[in-house]
């Protein structure tokens, strides 16, 4: 008998998760999986931050911090969003919580009722259309395939709003397609925007440093939707702090109180010495991020150049984050050793049991014709990544 509420039984289990537990299971019977499924920069936190924690123990930071974050923390916050944005903030329009994540899922909590449509651009990340399911809204998917590089245009944002539209869910650069939108492409979506007052946008730029075309690009630099943008970010990506925890959002004063009237509710503020070590990641050296950045442009190259080299892929350049999203739907209907390829999914499957490489397949992000593969890993497990997919696809026929 079940007796889990209606809000839950209409959500999905997170498909990267469960890939990534798939391939911890096979990975513990002593099988050698290469696990790309996982979106984690595999580099540690950078020695400086990790110094400022254990200062903040030492300095006993064990105590419980205001909800919206210290002040340190959304001050650090502040100046970073002047200094590399050209955005001016305040310390009470920012809001930190337990990683980006849940900063996405504050505001769409805050924001989002019964029969309120948010736009979701697709290939999406996968817990954008839960969230908005979450908060008894309507995900409104607007699909851009590869050959517009997984950007939608300003005709097709148009053409998806209605009355009933109250948020629009924006990823550059992506997650799961590595895209980025430029400042001509982010213009042209502001200036239809721009005559649709009762719209929000959240802006989740969480990829913002791992970007090879130069200086990355908010919505929120364009006045005529300044005030109405909610900028998402944290720590995780650009500074290997996954497990730190830390996320914020920047946005209009109203928003923001909103926000944190919710998590006064059901966490109150993230973890006392994490907002610490992030104090020490904003207001540090930025040399680390400069770094493993330049390390993911060199993986970005290679898996481009190995994955263009197996027959019946078919793949774009990412221009930021850490994703190959290839398109692999000419394997579809073709089998092995009775296993039949029906779709992205099976596809995905067969590449960790055959090939012992764990992928996701693109359903999941709104693009079931892809599999994404994150090249977050070594060089060497790349080609050896790389190696095993040709062989394993080389076998369907």
């Amino acid at each position: 008998m079940n007796q889990l509420s209606d809000r839950l039984n209409s959500l999905s289990p997170s498909e990267t998760l469960a890939m990534s537990q798939k391939s911890n299971e096979l990975k513990a019977q002593g099988i050698d999986v290469i696990n790309m499924s996982v979106g984690e920069p595999d580099f540690n936190t950078p020695d400086h931050i990790k110094e400022a924690a254990k200062k903040a123990v030492d300095d006993n930071f064990s105590r419980y911090s205001p909800v919206a974050g210290y002040p340190a923390l959304r001050n650090a916050i502040v100046e970073k969003l002047k200094k590399e944005n050209g955005l001016e903030y305040t310390a009470n329009q920012i809001s930190c919580a337990n990683g980006a994540k849940q900063s996405v899922c504050n505001v769409v909590l805050a924001l989002v009722g019964a029969g309120d449509e948010v736009i979701i651009p697709a290939p999406y990340w996968v817990s954008y259309p839960e969230m908005v399911k979450l908060a008894e809204g309507t995900p409104v998917i607007v699909t851009a395939g590869i050959e517009q590089d997984f950007k939608i245009t300003p005709g097709q944002l148009e053409a998806a709003i209605t009355p009933k539209t109250k948020a629009i869910i924006l990823c550059s650069p992506s997650n799961p397609t590595g895209s980025v939108y430029t400042q001509e492409e982010l213009a042209g979506l502001a200036a239809v925007l721009a005559n649709y007052p009762q719209v929000i946008i959240i802006a989740d730029e969480i990829y913002e440093h791992i970007n090879y075309i130069g200086k990355h690009q908010s919505i929120a630099q364009f006045p005529e939707v300044f005030d109405r943008t909610v900028i998402v970010n944290g720590v995780s990506k650009a500074y290997a702090m996954t497990g730190w925890r830390i996320g914020f959002i920047a946005g209009p004063q109203w928003i923001v109180s909103a926000c944190n009237t919710l998590q006064g509710q059901y966490t109150s503020g993230p973890c006392s010495v994490s907002q610490m070590a992030a104090v020490e990641a904003y207001v540090g050296t930025q040399k680390p991020v400069a770094e493993m950045r330049e390390a993911f442009e060199r993986r970005r190259d290679l898996i481009v150049k190995l994955a263009k080299e197996i027959p019946g892929l078919e793949v774009n350049v990412p221009q930021g984050a850490f994703y190959l999203f290839p398109k692999c739907s000419s394997y579809f209907g073709k089998s092995f050793a009775g296993k039949k390829i029906e779709n992205a999914g099976d596809l995905a499957m067969y590449l960790l049991e055959e090939g012992h490489v764990a992928c996701v397949g693109g359903a999941a992000f709104g693009a079931p014709e892809c599999i994404r593969m994150s090249y977050a890993t070594s060089d060497e497990n790349i080609v050896e990544a790389m190696r095993r997919i040709a062989e394993a696809l080389g076998k369907l026929a």
